[in-house]
């Protein structure tokens, strides 16, 4: 009885272990529904498992690379695989060991292991599903071997080539601009450039080529680039340019790419591509060519670099390259001509290469000497300029903003090559042609005018020469007069004969065809045949040509005529009457001519509007101006006929009058012309010479007080005076408040547009300190002036300044 006592405490413990056991986790009751349940996930794993290599499989040959989470969660499936299978073999015998309905075993231990290592199996499996679910599976392979592009000999580029490779390779520079005029050679220097990284290897990740073109839409550069990326596939096609610019942006962001885009013509927008913005930090670059430096700062690069045409032995070495040493070798006379061919391309290598060329067959010296004739006499009929150079130029005049511009820019080609253009004249015959528009404000339409002049600068269609001149080269020149005469269909609407050595006046065959003229710089001395039917013609250039006759019958016809250029010209005879008969002329320049007197019915040009006399040292007088009753700019500076006072009451009639030069020899006309406010505020040159004043202390500030009045003087030479020590006490500061209402504490500055002061054979002053009243004051000459000792003085500029 002992004994069953015993055994029953021992007997309740041990069930209860088992039964615990059986129950936990259902680890052996659970067994044949856990392995049918991990047969079935474990191949909808293995199906997703399939579907993700055949996708790897299929974009790898797009060079895209498995993601690194992907590559992780293959070989975790792959080990999974293994696992599993070694379990399902011994299935069937460890369902055998099962007993009491497949509640128990016969061995419970291993039962109970090998329905845990199921359990955990099937717990694994379930998760390595949901984590296959990428939404990305490969990304781009970044190609890091440039191919180099092909280009052809360069020549004179080398020192340019190094200049922009070290720019681009510092790390501050993150964007670059290439600019240049067309044919200039860009597009080579370009090649260069990106020919030089295949020499680098682990700094840059990718580097990117793109020729943008013309017109080139967001979408067109997009797919150009993606192309590049090998991201074009049926998924890309199908997405708009918002989500391909996500994708491109998810690409290059972290990488270190170059983007080269060759030709552009407006601000690429790399935001709305996609493309990462360059910065020092992520190290990435962004380079291109343009023919607009406007372009260049829109972009972000307000430092760009020039690419210029070739310096005359560079242009000569290239030229002799392309024509080849047997065609040069044939006769010691065409090495000569060809050197004077080549000097006919201005340096312009696409000119260069493709005269060169085209003259590499010319083997005799009459070829030679008739190719120099005809780049003379009209370039545009050379064999393959109007099919290979001017078309190519042609891109820059299309690209400009509206007619206006472009008429413009035609417009320079009536000067001759070589030619410097004064700004301010050429702004003069914009505006009179019509080209600036509808200014009440002749200021504004000068500064109009110098925008649209800027425009062409910067689009490198004119070259500037220094702050006063621009001119324009002469293949681009070449470039305009075809395009002005239709494509040389229309060859007599510009008749430009300019520096040709002329003798007469070209024969036109339809003269009614004519638009505008040029006959500038040539030998005709006078001009009296007749023209009848020339009623388009709007301009007519005839300056320096010696020419010291004009008949009335020449240009009694040009009802049309807005412009008259007779300039730097002897016309002794002076102006024909039937000038008056040009109804429509808006500016007439003399300046610097013979001329003595205005003819008498000079005064019915009522739409006149510009005139200009400057230089006219013989003429006496120009009375009856006051009748030119559209009158707006009149150059007397530096002419015989100097502002008394009875110059100045005629010029009081002048209600439109707004800019005036005029030289000066008598207080009185000094005074009546100053004391007219009006009249005061028109000049912007004065010249005073001769005068005899003695500034003592109470007339001192009534003279600059009339000085003051001139708030647009730009120009003032003072010749042969004698003046008492002006000094810069508090008269100066009280005047100043006086006439304008204005107080400065610190500098009152009286001439705030006064640009230029020439000042000789001056008496009186010892100094010149009165310019710092003259903030904007770029050039200063003083000559023959001994008593002058320093320009500024140190106790007088402290006044003026304290």
């Amino acid at each position: 009885m002992g004994n069953c006592m015993s055994f029953q405490p021992s007997c309740d413990a041990t069930l209860d272990r088992a039964i615990s056991v059986l129950c936990s986790k259902g680890y052996i009751g659970n067994l044949k529904k856990n392995l049918r349940d991990l047969q079935r996930e474990t191949e909808d794993l293995r199906a997703i498992q399939d579907v993700v290599k055949n996708k790897v499989a299929r974009e790898k040959i797009k060079h895209r690379h498995m993601l690194k989470p992907v590559q992780v969660w293959l070989t975790r499936v792959e080990s999974f695989n293994t696992r599993v299978d070694d379990t399902l073999s011994t299935s069937p015998a460890q369902l055998q060991k099962l007993c009491l309905c497949a509640i128990c075993s016969k061995n419970v231990c291993l039962s109970y292991n090998y329905g845990r290592r199921v359990f955990l199996l099937l717990e694994e499996v379930k998760k390595l599903k949901s984590e296959g679910n990428f939404q990305e599976l490969t990304e781009l392979t970044m190609i890091c071997e440039v191919v180099e592009r092909p280009t052809r000999t360069t020549i004179g580029q080398e020192e340019m080539l190094e200049t922009a490779w070290e720019r681009l390779m510092e790390e501050e520079v993150a964007i670059m601009g290439l600019h240049g005029m067309g044919g200039v050679g860009k597009t080579t220097l370009f090649k260069q450039i990106h020919n030089k990284f295949a020499t680098m290897s682990g700094k840059f990740d990718v580097v990117i080529w793109i020729v943008v073109s013309q017109g080139a839409s967001i979408s067109k550069l997009q797919e150009d680039i993606a192309q590049k990326l090998r991201l074009c596939d049926d998924q890309w096609t199908r997405k708009n340019e918002s989500d391909k610019a996500t994708e491109m942006h998810r690409v290059l962001k972290g990488t270190r790419f170059v983007l080269m885009l060759d030709d552009i013509w407006e601000k690429v927008d790399l935001e709305a591509i996609g493309v990462p913005e360059p910065t020092r930090e992520n190290g990435c670059k962004v380079a291109f060519t343009t023919r607009s430096k406007e372009v260049c700062g829109r972009m972000g690069d307000h430092e760009p670099m020039q690419v210029k045409c070739l310096e005359r032995d560079q242009a000569w070495e290239l030229f002799r390259i392309k024509v080849g040493e047997s065609t040069l070798s044939r006769d010691p006379n065409i090495v000569e001509l060809a050197r004077k061919v080549a000097e006919k391309c201005h340096g312009l290598p696409l000119a260069l290469s493709v005269i060169g060329e085209t003259m590499s067959y010319k083997t005799t010296v009459q070829e030679w000497e008739h190719a120099i004739d005809v780049l003379t006499r009209s370039a545009a009929e050379f064999s393959d300029m109007e099919n290979k150079i001017l078309p190519i130029l042609k891109y820059s005049y299309d690209n400009l903003a509206d007619e206006h511009i472009k008429s413009c820019f035609l417009y320079c080609a009536l000067f001759p090559e070589d030619y410097e253009i004064v700004k301010e004249s050429l702004i003069e015959c914009w505006i009179c042609e019509g080209f600036i528009g509808e200014y009440q404000v002749l200021k504004s339409a000068v500064n109009k005018g110098y925008e649209l002049l800027c425009t062409l600068i910067r689009a490198n269609l004119l070259t500037e020469f220094g702050t006063i001149k621009v001119g324009m080269h002469d293949v681009i020149r070449e470039m305009a007069l075809w395009i002005a005469s239709d494509l040389g269909k229309q060859k007599e609407s510009f008749v430009v004969q300019a520096a040709v050595g002329l003798h007469d006046v070209p024969k036109v065959k339809d003269w009614g065809a004519v638009r505008r003229m040029s006959l500038i710089g040539n030998h005709i001395k006078d001009i009296t045949q007749p023209i009848s039917m020339c009623s388009q013609l709007t301009t007519l250039l005839l300056q320096k040509n010696g020419l010291d006759y004009l008949s009335g019958e020449f240009i009694q016809s040009m009802q049309k005529l807005v412009v008259l250029d007779l300039s730097r010209n002897d016309i002794i005879g002076g102006l024909p009457e039937q000038i008056s008969e040009l109804a429509s002329l808006q500016y007439l320049d003399v300046s610097y001519t013979n001329i003595r007197q205005l003819p008498a019915s000079f005064r019915g040009l009522k739409k006149l509007t510009h005139l200009n006399l400057t230089g006219t040292e013989r003429l006496c007088s120009i009375r009856g101006i006051s009748k030119l009753s559209s009158l707006t700019s009149l150059k007397l500076l530096n002419s015989k006929v100097h502002g008394d006072v009875n110059l100045v009451k005629e010029l009081q009639h002048l209600e439109h009058l707004q800019v005036l030069t005029i030289s000066i020899s008598t207080d009185s006309g000094l005074e009546e012309l100053l004391g007219d406010q009006r009249l005061a505020k028109c000049i912007d040159s004065l010249s005073i010479r001769r005068l005899n004043i003695t500034l003592d202390v109470q007339l001192r500030p009534i003279y600059l007080s009339l000085l003051m009045s001139m708030e647009n003087l730009r120009h003032i030479n003072v010749t042969n005076i004698d003046v008492s020590e002006i000094d810069t006490n508090e008269n100066w500061r009280k005047s100043k408040r006086n006439s304008s209402g204005l107080h400065n504490p610190t500098v009152p500055y009286f001439f705030t547009n006064l640009s230029t002061v020439g000042i000789v054979d001056l008496n009186g002053m010892t100094d010149l300190t009165w310019l710092l009243f003259a903030p904007n004051l770029v050039k200063l000459h003083v000559g023959n002036s001994e008593e002058v000792k320093e320009i500024i003085n140190k106790k007088k500029a402290k006044k003026v300044t304290g």
